[in-house]
């Protein structure tokens, strides 16, 4: 898997954070999917909640909604989303700017961590498991999701077919795309960081766009532009693009527009 470009990704969702709930339809029927597994989690009215990558702060406030004596805390990487976060949440949490891969918190700190759609930006998820375990009590429950192999997977094949037929690549060399991990991959850091009552499972979610356009232009908006090759500039390069376009058209087209999949990574376990 390529490295991920930590600073660019923050980068990206601090531009995004203004207009990242509207233009985020996958990411929030997984709040809502996270959300009925909470459900069946066993929770103390009381709990101490942090939420990796809170983002708008819409899943702590889905959270407070629903277990409205949990004391919140939100963590996340770029200052905008963080203002979002504030505006939305007012008092009801304590919102915190900091790296998932170096929680900011004391050992056994929450009884519950929770995170949405975040991990998929981050390299090493042993070393992330095993902060969120260290900030957890003894059997305290970790929830998550994350955008997993197969996510994009329209646009990753396109890319690569328009970048062979225009030269730029001779079919061995990787096309830029992000790399997602796969099910076992989380099931497996799960284990190494010692969790256990370890359960994983997935789901298929699909957006719809009139044109490839308008879907580059959505995974803009929401920040995940490392999800996309640069474009390098130059005619060369807009070349491959209206090439890429062609290719996710003839392929993937229908007359209701073009389809970008998301495969969605569900897991929990117990500390």
């Amino acid at each position: 898997m390529a490295q991920i470009d930590r600073q660019r990704v923050q980068c990206s969702f601090h531009r995004g954070a203004g207009e990242y709930d509207q233009h985020t339809p996958v990411q929030q029927r997984v709040l809502r999917q996270l959300l009925q597994a909470l459900g069946q989690l066993p929770l103390a009215a009381d709990a101490r909640v942090l939420d990796i990558g809170c983002g708008t702060g819409r899943l702590l406030e889905l959270v407070k909604q629903h277990f409205p004596g949990t004391a919140l805390t939100g963590l996340d990487l770029t200052p905008n989303m963080l203002q979002q976060a504030a505006a939305r949440l007012g008092e009801n949490a304590r919102l915190v700017q900091g790296d998932a891969e170096q929680l900011p918190f004391a050992d056994n700190s929450f009884q519950l961590v929770l995170s949405s759609s975040t991990f998929q930006w981050l390299d090493n998820l042993q070393h992330c498991f095993e902060e969120a375990g260290r900030v957890l009590e003894p059997e305290g429950r970790f929830l998550f999701s994350l955008f997993g192999e197969g996510t994009l997977f329209e646009l990753r094949e396109s890319w690569h077919q328009a970048l062979l037929n225009t030269g730029r690549s001779d079919g061995t060399t990787h096309n830029g795309t992000h790399r997602f991990h796969g099910s076992e991959q989380v099931r497996h850091a799960l284990e190494l960081t010692g969790f256990r009552e370890i359960a994983v499972w997935s789901g298929l979610e699909q957006v719809w766009y009139q044109d490839v356009p308008h879907l580059l232009q959505a995974i803009k908006r929401i920040g995940a532009g490392t999800a996309r090759p640069p474009s390098g500039g130059g005619l060369g390069w807009r070349r491959v693009l209206h090439e890429m376009a062609a290719v996710y058209y003839e392929r993937f087209g229908t007359p209701d527009g073009v389809p970008v999949s998301y495969r969605v990574i569900y897991a929990t376990g117990r500390r």
